[in-house]
């Protein structure tokens, strides 16, 4: 079986998310004299980033209710006492500033240099559309993909299979033809591997379930 089409997530997988935010916050505090140090305001934040997330991804919360709240959970939990109205600040420069900051992981550039004359490469994405599309180009990445397909343009999330589906049809390619690689087992292999496509989890914690994974990218050198 030849395989032809590579689907790669952007966040956690190419684009370094953590540190990225990470320096977006920093800035941020620092331009509204937000007095929490950066790394005691992330081990709050982070867990509640990632179960607003999966509300995002479920269905359960809209786009606006995931910015708010993410935000107004962790002030709140270290008893910092920020008004609505600087909540709202803080998190249209978050969307505003994040974008400017662009370290990738480790071996990304040589990895997608490898891949891009032996296959098609594509994106498929559960981010913001009016972010992702930005982190790309900035990160001078965008040159290596055929097509992007965001969340928001399909009107599903991953794992939702119609995310997946609509991805295999721009991309004029069949689910036997192509790999789906990503950080999140849930969003991205699942939903992968339920459309009919292969998946490769990029994960540095090993788990039993007997789907490929590699811990750095350079790793996939090794499958394709």
């Amino acid at each position: 079986m030849e395989i032809k089409h590579l689907f790669f997530d952007l966040d956690h997988t190419l684009w370094d998310f953590d540190r990225n935010s990470k320096l977006t916050f920093q800035k941020i505090f620092e331009e509204q004299n937000i007095t929490i140090p950066i790394d005691d305001f992330l081990e709050v934040y982070m867990p509640i980033n990632l179960k607003y997330w999966r509300l995002y991804r479920e269905d359960k919360v809209e786009k606006s209710d995931l910015r708010y709240h993410r935000l107004k959970e962790t002030f709140d939990a270290l008893n910092y006492k920020v008004s609505d109205d600087m909540i709202d600040v803080i998190s249209e420069d978050y969307i505003r500033y994040l974008p400017n900051y662009n370290y990738l992981f480790s071996d990304a550039v040589e990895v997608l240099e490898y891949l891009e004359n032996k296959y098609h490469l594509h994106i498929i994405t559960n981010g913001f559309e009016e972010v992702q599309n930005l982190k790309l180009q900035k990160s001078g990445i965008d040159k290596y993909f055929k097509q992007v397909i965001t969340s928001e343009c399909v009107g599903v999330k991953k794992p939702n299979p119609k995310v997946f589906e609509f991805a295999l049809s721009k991309a004029e390619a069949e689910a036997h033809e192509s790999i789906m690689i990503g950080d999140s087992y849930e969003a991205d292999v699942m939903g992968a591997l339920n459309s009919g496509m292969m998946a490769i989890h990029f994960s540095e914690e090993a788990k039993n379930n007997g789907v490929q994974r590699v811990a750095s990218l350079i790793e996939l050198k090794n499958y394709l």
